[in-house]
């Protein structure tokens, strides 16, 4: 799945981030500790941007000259979903072909060694993965249709 190449024409710093034909969500498992959801979020985003680096604004530069990366201009809403909800999202966003999917499975939080987590990940059935964490990129419209009227994460 992957979203459209942005053109210029989509890339619009200029207005809200309601205003983008482009909606960024990531929806977190509501139980877990607020550790492990900013991590989830922080490393599913760390993904996003690797994957589409063009929802990255410009850099910034404050009035002391100090530089202040790019961050997305889409803005990115973090909601909040229980475990089962969780999973029904991800499987409902997969039939969709025009929404990214970025997602963080428990195993991730639960290694300290990248391939460790790679093995676990390898030998379990994708509908036996429990997530801590989904990300979607998609067009505003389809985006809202599948998160609904989840929370934003308290």
């Amino acid at each position: 799945m992957s979203v459209p190449e942005l053109t210029t024409d989509d890339v619009r710093t200029d207005l809200s981030t309601r205003q983008a034909k482009l909606k960024w969500v990531i929806v977190v498992d509501a139980a877990l500790p607020a550790g492990r959801q900013v991590n989830a979020a922080a490393c599913i985003a760390a993904g996003v941007g690797r994957q589409h680096p063009a929802l990255l604004g410009a850099d910034a530069e404050d009035a002391d000259g100090f530089h202040h990366p790019g961050l997305p201009w889409a803005g990115c809403s973090i909601l909040a979903a229980d475990a089962a909800a969780l999973n029904a999202l991800r499987g409902k966003a997969a039939e969709k072909e025009d929404v990214l999917i970025f997602d963080m499975p428990e195993h991730a939080q639960s290694v300290k060694v990248y391939d460790q987590y790679l093995e676990q990940v390898a030998g379990t059935k994708a509908g036996d993965l429990v997530y801590c964490a989904v990300s979607l990129l998609g067009p505003r419209n389809r985006i809202d249709k599948l998160v609904g009227k989840l929370p934003l994460l308290r």
